[in-house]
């Protein structure tokens, strides 16, 4: 058993989107494909991943540093005990060989999108959805049929106006979901605290509704938002500051009464750990968003899960941003609190594909083999075009 090529391709994502610092005119993504020598109905078997939303392709890396590494790799390395299938983890070891330790942000991204391309080769090899092999090795088996989401929505469009937010998210709700997030920082302040008043007035209540500021803000404008936001009692204040700037966060903790979420950037355990050291984050209030493909992979993850625990955080606090059906898998195996769902953006690469439906806020779980990518039909175009011939 052993992998026999690896296949990347960078690909637009098509959007006049824009949050608080920048559009996404420019952004794409790297897919991939993991091709083995398992043979089932006459074709090899494949692990599809792309690396989430938010960072620009990886392709380069992929094709040149570390596909190589897995490629060249004895193929017993990259096996189980059992030898009867791929190790993740033992991938990401070959990958990271001869690497210096930190730079963590410059090879995350492409270690962690080909580790969940290797998730979904072994969930296929076994046969099995992707969150029942997690749950397995991670959750003691335990997984619920049905699973919380919410939506990410609520961008800054060209011509927007106040009328398109409300109808854009009663679109939500009439498609089943009971809680959504929003964009602010990408207007000034009174304008935001309209969009959030007519927001409200469409979910009913600050519970209902997140709101997130892309690192968007400096010390000033981030007390600014949080004096005025405190009244709402939104869900939470997303990514007000830089992501490492764990002063300014912990001093935000201290003034605003309501939860804070940080995550989406971080490349691992390792800054997890220091931000839950320093940053300030209440226990049983705050929410921590690490994105799988965006931090080293599932396995990283995991321990992630394990630094969280540490410091008193509990899988109820874990939201993994990425709203993709990869996220899916993640929160259902894992037992986390809910999974983030793009609705209409990021083109192909958002939603769940025709096996997962949305209902009072809940998701229900794809049964196809591995995640599922073959159930996106616009996805599954993409992807197939890396293993044509193989």
């Amino acid at each position: 058993m052993r992998i026999v090529d690896i296949r990347e391709h960078a690909v637009p994502i098509h959007s006049k989107q824009r949050n608080s610092r920048f559009d996404f005119s420019l952004m794409d993504t790297s897919v991939v494909a993991v091709v083995s020598d398992v043979i089932r109905d006459g074709r090899p078997l494949v692990g599809y991943a792309f690396n989430s939303f938010g960072r620009y392709n990886c392709s380069a890396m992929v094709r040149e540093r570390f596909g190589p590494k897995l490629l060249g790799a004895p193929p017993e390395l990259l096996l189980d005990e059992a030898g009867t299938n791929f190790d993740p983890a033992r991938a990401v070891e070959c990958m990271l060989q001869r690497e210096r330790n930190g730079a963590h942000a410059e090879r995350c991204i492409p270690v962690g999108t080909l580790e969940v391309a290797l998730w979904d080769l072994v969930a296929k090899i076994e046969q099995r959805p992707l969150y029942r092999v997690l749950a397995d090795r991670f959750n003691d088996g335990r997984f619920s049929d049905r699973v919380p989401v919410y939506v990410g929505g609520g961008w800054y469009a060209p011509g927007q106006t106040a009328e398109d937010l409300r109808r854009e998210m009663q679109g939500y709700l009439d498609a089943g979901y009971r809680m959504v997030k929003t964009k602010i920082g990408g207007l000034p302040l009174a304008q935001d605290i309209e969009r959030i008043e007519t927001l409200l007035r469409v979910v009913g209540g600050g519970p209902s509704l997140a709101v997130d500021a892309n690192c968007g803000f400096d010390r000033e404008r981030a007390f600014a938002y949080a004096k005025a936001l405190a009244p709402y009692g939104l869900r939470w204040l997303e990514e007000p500051c830089d992501p490492m700037d764990y002063e300014l966060y912990r001093e935000l903790a201290q003034a605003y009464p309501h939860p804070l979420a940080n995550g989406e950037n971080f490349s691992g355990a390792r800054e997890l750990d220091n931000f839950l050291r320093y940053g300030g984050f209440r226990p049983g209030q705050d929410v921590i968003q690490v994105d799988p493909p965006l931090a080293y992979g599932i396995g990283e993850y995991v321990r992630c899960l394990e630094v969280s625990r540490r410091f008193g955080f509990g899988p109820e606090a874990m939201y993994p941003h990425g709203g993709n059906l990869m996220s899916l898998h993640v929160v259902a195996g894992l037992g986390l609190a809910a999974c983030e769902a793009y609705t209409g953006v990021f083109g192909v690469f958002g939603g769940f594909g025709d096996e997962v439906s949305i209902g009072e806020g809940m998701a229900t779980l794809p049964q196809s083999p591995g995640i599922g990518f073959e159930r996106q039909p616009a996805l599954w175009a993409i992807l197939s075009q890396l293993t044509e011939g193989a």
